[in-house]
């Protein structure tokens, strides 16, 4: 089969795995289906592919959903908010330093045939807590096991995309999540002639980020723009329901091919490492969030998702479709990465690393 062809293939299984989990009614089904679905297929060895513009045109679309979110009103309250979000970035960055003595424990006599600095770099990055692409570039500047980096990140996100919308919705179910009236979205209305207007600005802000060469350019692009329109109060169309759903679904497809059949042998023992310490990142961050919710007064459903160390388009995903805050989850996250993607390298050379090398050197070979 073609390139095309796999991808087609790939699709058609992710549409109908989002079709089950929309019958089984699952949280978020248009996303977790697609992703369950092509990673177990990729395990197995099936061919699957994710084309890169589909997922691009994915976090475009979810991108200008979510800044239509941010009516004046909404991004003041935000804003108000900006000491609770520096809290949390300080958070992240000290999980991620947890998550690296855990490594360190776990693994320093497997990882004893690298050089130091080589070691240190790859449990370092994979450590951080969000931008994984971004951090296996960096890892590969800095001579690591770019494998074992990009492993670690795929498990965390792996776990915290399936495990944090299911408790959402089962806590959602029992107890009846209601957030502050403020963070709910305006009646979706859509407007195809105003839905251009969206279209063509979100695509230019998408653009201009990609020119720029920042992280995330379609998403973070997007959101941008689509924050812009909201915040000067042009009327545009909200994105439609099947629009978003496609988005998802493609979401998901480029999050489950990455664990091909490859993956599984890639060190088993730091896998299992990776999904432990993922369980208590997670565990700490319920504590912390529950601990914030005290101090902001926003229900604690919202920084749960705000704070978990998971991706900043699921995480303001699984808060859009669940209604819970997603002005508020996707502040928190696309502020961390920001703060991770500025602070990672810099503190990586100030605690004693080394800078970027020019070639990877023979470090990274077993």
């Amino acid at each position: 089969m073609t390139f095309w062809g796999r991808t087609a293939a790939t699709l058609l299984l992710a549409l109908l795995a989002a079709q089950v989990c929309v019958v089984l009614q699952t949280p978020i089904p248009w996303m977790l289906g697609p992703l369950l679905a092509t990673a177990v297929a990729s395990v197995l060895g099936a061919p699957t592919r994710s084309a890169n513009v589909l997922r691009n045109a994915g976090q475009w679309v979810i991108g200008a959903a979510l800044g239509l979110y941010f009516t004046p009103q909404v991004s003041a309250f935000v804003a108000s908010l900006w000491w609770a979000i520096v809290l949390a970035v300080l958070w992240a960055l000290a999980l991620g330093a947890l998550f690296d003595r855990w490594l360190q424990r776990q693994h320093a006599a497997d990882f004893a045939h690298l050089s130091p600095l080589a070691w240190r770099a790859t449990r370092y990055f994979a450590s951080a807590i969000g931008g994984a692409s971004e951090m296996t570039l960096l890892a590969e500047r800095h001579a690591a096991r770019t494998d074992l980096v990009a492993a670690a990140h795929s498990v965390r996100l792996m776990m915290v995309v399936i495990s944090v919308p299911f408790a959402m919705q089962w806590a959602q179910s029992h107890w009846g999540l209601q957030v502050d009236a403020r963070l709910l979205p305006r009646p979706p209305v859509t407007d195809w002639s105003e839905l251009w207007l969206l279209a063509g600005v979100t695509a230019a802000g998408a653009l201009v980020m990609t020119g720029l060469k920042r992280t995330n350019p379609w998403f973070m692009g997007a959101l941008l723009a689509s924050m812009c329109l909201t915040l000067t109060g042009v009327q545009v169309s909200a994105v439609p329901t099947e629009l978003s759903n496609a988005a998802q679904l493609v979401i998901g497809v480029s999050l489950g091919v990455r664990f091909q059949r490859e993956f599984v042998h890639t060190a088993p023992r730091w896998l299992a490492s990776a999904a432990v310490g993922t369980l208590a990142m997670m565990a700490l961050s319920l504590g912390f969030a529950w601990a914030l919710s005290g101090l902001t007064g926003l229900h604690p459903a919202t920084l749960i998702l705000g704070t978990a160390p998971g991706g900043i388009a699921e995480m303001a995903i699984t808060a859009k479709v669940l209604q819970l805050g997603v002005p508020v989850v996707t502040a928190f996250q696309v502020c961390r990465l920001v703060a991770v993607l500025i602070l990672v390298g810099p503190i990586y050379q100030w605690t004693g690393g080394t800078g970027p090398r020019t070639s990877p050197g023979p470090d990274r070979a077993d």
